[in-house]
């Protein structure tokens, strides 16, 4: 299966199926230890992308991925809208020049998350959506090193985001307004880290449904 932007306009109505269908878990998420407001910011830049999605699927990707990253920079805000923002901008940035395989994917990604971690002074532990976008930088590194099935990396990518998510329930956050909870933010999954793993879960979800329909 060659991945080209022109499933682009596909991939951002499944995320935004996505956020919207999960908007109540996350908000309460975020209540609990955020602002509350993760979800209202990720819809509204969701919904200019999904006024560009025909656009955007007729360039190339290093372009696409940086027209996504200046739209969630613009339309998301707040922390949220940054990192998302430095990740794709990061994406497009690394990409240039290059065609884009599962080898190469793996390594624009992997060096976009590194520019996340770098914007947002975290890492991995700290209960935000690095704990989601890090495993998975690895995993796909990892994986595109070695002869796999896709489907099955791509089935494999979606178990890493889930338990990527999962495991910021009992973690202690020491960034954003969760950080003064202290003790009290363990026990509450982190809002960022649902988002991230829903994000990813759709777009494998849509590319796992081209690869075992008929052609």
């Amino acid at each position: 299966m060659l991945l080209t932007p022109s499933f682009l306009p596909e991939l951002i109505e499944a995320v935004t199926e996505a956020i919207t269908k999960n908007s109540d878990k996350i908000t309460l998420l975020d209540q609990a230890i955020g602002d509350g407001d993760h979800v209202t910011n990720l819809q509204r830049g969701l919904a200019t992308l999904m006024t560009q999605r025909v656009d955007l699927s007729q360039l190339d990707w290093p372009a696409a991925w940086q027209k996504i990253g200046m739209t969630v920079m613009t339309a998301v805000g707040g922390a949220s809208g940054s990192l998302y923002a430095t990740l794709f901008l990061a994406m497009g940035k690394m990409a240039l020049g290059k065609d884009m395989n599962v080898q190469r994917f793996s390594e624009v990604f992997t060096q976009a998350v590194e520019a996340v971690k770098h914007r947002g002074k975290s890492d991995v532990g700290e209960k935000t959506m690095l704990d989601v976008l890090v495993p998975v930088a690895e995993y796909l590194q990892k994986s595109a090193a070695v002869s796999m099935p896709l489907s099955t990396l791509l089935v494999q990518t979606k178990q890493v985001a889930i338990m990527g998510r999962e495991s910021t329930r009992d973690m202690l956050a020491t960034k954003g307004r969760a950080s003064f909870l202290g003790e009290r933010s363990k026990g509450h999954i982190d809002a960022g880290a649902m988002s991230s793993q829903l994000i990813i879960c759709a777009v494998v979800d849509v590319l796992l449904a081209h690869l075992t329909s008929p052609p």
